[in-house]
């Protein structure tokens, strides 16, 4: 068990001072006697003691290194600026208010903010059900004909870059507390955008009919 400043001061007491002074090892018996259900001290932690009272006139802890605690009123600052505009970024907080990303990301974990995706909703029109039954039924019956069908379709992966001013969800959040099923609908399936694909999707079925 690591000692305290009282605990050093103690120590200091019981070395004491002239002609009056007592032995590092008198010391430890000393302190043992007085604190039996604690852990002994040693010979070289009675010594490093002495020696830092001599040299500095005090036994307190020397400050530590590391980065400084963030106060109560940046933590405010921090959660205002969420409150003010949720989907707010962590490094643009960070630069606003001239604190670490770190910082930043620990006090929305303390307070319990997520950061929520935002989920795109299409806009049905009145013939987009049956399209989509036929598509189930289409893909059943060739499943049917082919069992081999579904495996022989590559599923490419893309990015894809919005040319409406859109900002695509992947880097869009909304912070909060509680889930706000933040939603956005488009009046179009198919927005003005730019696809690249990293692999060429292949439909083997079609290529070999």
């Amino acid at each position: 068990m690591p000692l305290n400043e009282r605990d050093r001061i103690e120590i200091l007491m019981m070395i004491g001072v002239g002609d009056r002074m007592r032995t590092q090892q008198e010391v430890c018996r000393l302190f043992h006697e007085m604190h039996p259900d604690r852990e002994p001290v040693s010979q070289s932690t009675v010594s490093r003691i002495e020696r830092k009272y001599r040299e500095l006139g005090h036994v307190r802890d020397a400050p530590r290194q590391g980065r400084p605690k963030i106060n109560e009123n940046v933590q405010q600052d921090v959660i205002l600026s969420a409150l003010e505009n949720p989907h707010c970024t962590v490094r643009q907080v960070s630069r606003d208010l001239n604190i670490g990303k770190s910082s930043v990301s620990n006090i929305f974990k303390k307070v319990k903010y997520h950061p929520y995706r935002v989920r795109l909703i299409h806009e049905l029109a009145e013939d987009d059900f049956d399209r989509r039954t036929e598509f189930c039924e289409y893909m059943m019956d060739h499943n049917n004909q082919n069992n081999g069908f579904i495996a022989n379709i590559l599923f490419s992966d893309e990015a894809t870059f919005f040319l409406n001013g859109h900002v695509n969800r992947q880097n869009t959040r909304y912070w909060s507390q509680e889930n706000p099923h933040w939603m956005q609908e488009y009046h179009t399936q198919h927005p003005q955008k730019l696809i690249m694909n990293l692999c060429v999707t292949l439909w083997t079925h079609c290529i070999s009919t």
